[in-house]
């Protein structure tokens, strides 16, 4: 399988003006493909080909007056350009059919990925290059790019074999990174016998079906008065000014710091479930969805997408198995223990008692056996199987066989 390492890079103040012209003609190159279908489509004429689309804004572009600087950057940097607006291409038209066929069948899809959209130079900036650019790694923590030089990179582990493709970006926050693409051999460890269910939330991240709760750190709350102070800050300067483009950058280091803090917690967890359980089972989310709700912050906050993400590679890396039970699964309105369906219950309630069997159950701890229970079934028989009710004992009160009511 193939996985991205990523490291630092330390690019001189002249190698910073040729990233940004790298960044620059990309943008452009994305930006003309994608505005020479948008015109074809609005005048009727038959979609642009692939082929037709790198000639006319690399090639032949190059040719013209107003786009002869396309010259100074690797030309491997506009083709991936381009391969990335036909890939974007390619994901929307596969969403759309499959939205249209659900409709067709009555049901209802989200569309997965959205139709592409010009790109700003004050979002996310990345170049690739491929292994046909002949980038290099050179001793000494080096990296060798075409027509930018030998970069600093500060390498915090060695790559498990040579990388297929290099892709630099910059962030919001001023700092450059090299992600290398490389082929990783899967290594499965030892097969065990647990298994556990995962319950996220918010006030505690994640319930496991064992007893144990990891508490939610709440990363960019812990930065909310620092936050407001910054922005506050940074309102008060001139736009346009130095100035103020040094207090965006304050701004965006502190979102910066919540997510890669993010980010490391949920590769420590992730690694932690997958090495310590044969089989994790976890619920799926609609992220979306919830991020339209009051909680929206706090949502995005957590972070459950990026999580589940992590649980399914290392997965798949180590020889586990990852099992999602179905969204619409009540896990915490069923009892497990004697799978009574208590109903729908208000956030506010933690603990609860069961009507059927008397039980008090912790209502995270509970959920997550209910999806451990869910997720073997469906492991087992590939189908849902949910906990059925214990038969009611002689004494208990209730309506007599064959009585109406």
């Amino acid at each position: 399988m193939r996985l991205r390492f990523r490291y630092r890079l330390d690019p001189t103040p002249a190698q910073r003006q040729e990233f940004a012209r790298a960044f620059g003609c990309a943008r452009v190159v994305y930006n003309d493909g994608l505005r020479l279908r948008e015109d074809a489509y609005k005048a009727d004429l038959p979609y642009v080909p692939d082929a037709t689309l790198l000639q006319q804004v690399t090639t032949a572009a190059k040719l013209r007056e107003d786009r002869a600087w396309l010259g100074e950057v690797s030309a491997v940097v506009l083709q991936q350009s381009v391969a990335d607006l036909n890939l974007a291409y390619r994901q929307y038209f596969r969403a759309l059919a499959k939205v249209r066929a659900a409709r067709a069948e009555s049901r209802k899809v989200t569309l997965e990925h959205r139709k592409p959209r010009f790109k700003s130079r004050r979002s996310g900036q990345a170049v690739r290059f491929t292994s046909n650019s002949r980038f290099r790694l050179l001793p000494g923590g080096r990296l060798s790019l075409p027509k930018i030089g030998h970069v600093k990179m500060r390498w915090s582990r060695p790559l498990p074999a040579e990388p297929s493709s290099v892709t630099v970006t910059l962030d919001c926050a001023g700092r450059y990174h090299a992600s290398f693409v490389v082929d990783v051999r899967e290594t499965p460890l030892p097969v065990i016998k647990t298994a556990v269910g995962v319950d996220l939330g918010l006030s505690t991240f994640a319930a496991l079906s064992d007893g144990r709760k990891e508490d939610n750190p709440r990363w960019l709350r812990q930065r909310q008065k620092a936050l407001r102070r910054s922005q506050r800050n940074m309102s008060r300067k001139q736009k346009g000014s130095k100035n103020r483009e040094k207090a965006r950058r304050r701004v965006a280091r502190l979102h910066v710091k919540a997510a890669d803090a993010r980010r490391d917690f949920h590769h420590q967890l992730s690694t932690r479930l997958i090495r310590e359980n044969q089989t994790v089972c976890v619920e799926t989310l609609n992220v979306a969805g919830l991020g339209r709700s009051n909680l929206a912050k706090s949502i995005h906050d957590a972070g459950w997408g990026q999580f589940t993400a992590m649980l399914a590679y290392k997965a798949k890396l180590y020889g586990r198995t990852v099992v999602k039970v179905d969204r619409w699964f009540p896990s915490s309105q069923l009892c497990s223990a004697c799978g009574h369906h208590d109903g729908p219950k208000p956030l506010k309630v933690r603990i609860w008692t069961c009507p059927g069997c008397g039980v008090t159950h912790d209502r995270d701890v509970n959920a997550a056996h209910n999806i451990l229970a869910e997720g073997l079934s469906v492991a087992a028989c590939g189908g849902g199987v949910r906990p059925g009710e214990t038969p009611a004992v002689a004494d208990e009160a209730g309506t007599a066989l064959g009585a109406t009511a």
